[in-house]
């Protein structure tokens, strides 16, 4: 903002004052971004709550995660949107459920209709860069559901996950890369901050990773600080290391380009961690509406505005990322549709002292996942550039809205969490978990009491149950309207 000082002592000192007039004119984006913060969100994939050194796990060494973790605002219940990777993707994108758009569950892409981060504050002056895991949909040049047109002006994106030498799809166009798979992102990353013109313009870049999922491949170095383990287990734990040696480049980059203090990073996971070697943090794991398939990693470094390092337990979500962002960067959301998000900043802002809000969650009941071999569909474009036969055509009708729901449609597991109660909804409306039953079964469990959801308290707690449950069936139908087409 131009502040006028009107002088009226020499005609020089009226001249410069013009001048300063006209300096403020016909220049509000400038006005607009000029102490708007720097946004990166780094994504891991398949990382569960526990999956961290900072959250007490015996083994993993991740330093610099957990030096974000004592120099930031750490989340301690914070949970992805949805139990899988694409659909937390499309939550993190829009600021609201997954199923409101269609992304069910993995591989499912995100509409082109839904409005994104990237859109609105591309719109508002910034530069937008997006780099690794898409996995919403194809990152083809002719897609309607590529990064490109879901708001990012710079990308370079996989289909899927990635570990070594990833081939990359560089805004359409095939490139060859070498390293390991987190190293080679951040590294492209840092060159497209290094490269970027206007270096006075901010800047939402999305570091998305392809580890630690599955199959697991660490380097040699990595895999060799856990030799004691088998080989699945130390290349697993190979690869969160390698991330956050990756982590560690980056922030050491924006420390020595002075872009620390007013660069806004928020790291996360995508969903709860593996069955089989995950540290959850709750029950189940990835794939389940419980606790442990849903519970994420997530920290925010921001000195400008958050100097104070602390811990937030106010329950967030990976639809909050949406409305924070823009809070942050002072933009407002343009339109009336539905989000599931709010802003995070009263709450962090004042030590976990937010206002009072509920999370729902909903896995739809026997919708399969689409399989994205990502490293299949970037080689056959790069041997002969023939779009024939892969996940591409999957994508081109992203846009058409093909099922009709009845608005009373509640198939599937769902759940809603009022601290500290949290209620679950199954209908088991099909050949669901091998269980006929025409008749939802209702859980109730206390977090506070029993974090690992063992002890079901409907029969004790009725007037709790049922009021959780209006809540959430009246959330489903509003997210069937949504899904049926409504908010476009």
């Amino acid at each position: 903002m131009c502040v006028l000082v009107p002088f009226f002592v020499r005609s020089t000192a009226l001249v410069a004052f013009m001048l300063a007039l006209l300096s403020c004119i016909d220049t509000p984006l400038a006005d607009e971004t000029a102490d708007a913060p720097n946004i990166i969100v780094l994504l891991s994939d398949d990382q569960g709550w526990g999956d961290v050194g900072y959250n007490g796990h015996p083994v993993l060494q991740t330093p610099n995660l957990d030096e974000m973790a004592s120099a930031g605002v750490r989340f301690d219940r914070f949970y992805a949107a949805a139990p899988v990777c694409s659909p937390t993707r499309a939550s993190l994108l829009t600021g609201r459920h997954p199923n409101r758009m269609a992304a069910f569950t993995w591989g499912h892409p995100i509409r082109p209709q839904e409005l994104t981060i990237a859109e609105i504050l591309r719109e508002h002056g910034y530069a937008t860069a997006h780099f690794g895991k898409w996995h919403i949909g194809s990152v083809l040049p002719d897609s309607p559901v590529n990064p490109g047109t879901s708001g990012f002006d710079d990308w370079v994106s996989a289909p899927n996950f990635f570990d070594f030498s990833p081939l990359l799809s560089d805004e359409g166009e095939v490139v060859e890369t070498n390293g390991e798979g987190s190293e080679v992102i951040v590294d492209l990353a840092i060159d497209y901050l290094e490269s970027r013109e206007n270096k006075d313009e901010p800047f939402f870049v999305a570091i998305w990773f392809g580890n630690p999922h599955k199959p697991h491949l660490a380097g040699d170095d990595d895999t060799l600080l856990y030799s004691q383990f088998p080989e699945d287990v130390a290349n697993f734990y190979g690869e969160v290391t390698a991330m956050d040696r990756a982590i560690g480049t980056l922030r050491a980059y924006l420390k020595r380009d002075a872009l620390n203090d007013n660069t806004i990073v928020w790291y996360l996971g995508d969903n709860g961690g593996l069955p089989e070697k995950g540290n959850n943090g709750g029950r189940a794991a990835k794939g389940s509406i419980y606790e442990g398939g849903l519970r994420v990693p997530s920290i925010i470094e921001w000195p400008a505005a958050f100097p104070h390092p602390h811990v937030v337990n106010t329950p967030a979500s990976s639809s909050d990322i949406l409305p924070t962002l823009l809070d942050a960067a002072g933009v407002a959301y343009p339109e009336a549709r539905p989000l599931d998000g709010v802003s995070l900043l009263e709450t962090i802002a004042n030590d976990d002292t937010g206002p009072p809000r509920s999370l729902s969650f909903w896995k739809f009941a026997d919708v399969r996942g689409i399989r994205v071999s990502g490293d299949r569909i970037m080689s056959i474009v790069k041997d002969d550039n023939q779009h024939e036969d892969i996940d591409f055509f999957r994508y081109a009708d992203a846009a058409v809205l093909k099922d009709e729901y009845d608005e009373d449609f509640r198939a599937g597991h769902a759940a809603i969490l009022e601290w500290p109660w949290k209620l679950h909804r199954i209908e088991n409306s099909a050949w669901y978990n091998f269980v006929w039953s025409s008749e939802p079964t209702i859980e109730l469990y206390n977090l506070e009491e029993d974090p690992l959801e063992t002890t079901d308290l409907v029969a004790n707690e009725e007037r709790i149950a049922a009021d959780l449950l209006a809540a959430l069936e009246e959330w489903q139908a509003s997210v069937v309207r949504s899904l049926n087409g409504d908010d476009y």
